[in-house]
């Protein structure tokens, strides 16, 4: 339907005064509602305030006994660090099982480790035998602590063939 407007323009559509709603009204119910809004909001923030944003991490040192616990020969897996420990004649040390690939876990074969996402296969020691792996598994730090316990810091690679020395 068309109306005209006080000058005689032609208008397009129809003009329903029940559900008119006048300029100053919109801009209070605009008005109100954006400072509900606002407060809203603020509430929120305070109450996310007193929580920490960072959740403390978990620690990549950890404990793994003492040396007499494991005599020469001993080979352990510590599935939660994804951490294999080895002690020989010559000492010590630490590998890591995330392949260097894409970070998937190595599982344990007859004859070392072997990746099941992309199929990199390592040895014993945990160097590169097959597969899309750039290198070989990750050794890791070990120390002794002033109480006598061994460490391994998960955090710090060291050279492939560093041992703590016992």
């Amino acid at each position: 339907m068309s109306s005209t407007d006080q000058k005689g323009h032609k208008r397009d559509y129809q003009i329903d005064s029940e559900n008119k709603i006048s300029r100053r009204k919109f801009l209070k119910l605009s008005t109100i509602g954006a400072s509900i809004t606002a407060w809203t909001l603020t509430m929120i923030g305070l109450l996310k305030f007193p929580k920490p944003a960072l959740l403390p991490d978990v620690s990549n040192i950890f404990k793994i006994g003492k040396p007499e616990d494991m005599p020469v020969g001993t080979k352990k897996i510590i599935e939660d660090k994804k951490v294999r420990i080895v002690r020989d004649g010559d000492g010590i040390y630490a590998v890591s099982l995330i392949c260097t690939h894409l970070g998937c876990i190595v599982s344990k074969t007859s004859k070392g480790y072997q990746c099941p996402c992309h199929g990199s296969k390592f040895n014993e020691r945990g160097d590169v035998v097959a597969g899309p792996a750039p290198r070989g598994l990750s050794w890791l730090e070990v120390s002794q602590l002033p109480s006598g316990k061994l460490v391994v810091n998960a955090g710090k690679k060291v050279p492939a063939g560093t041992k703590y020395v016992v």
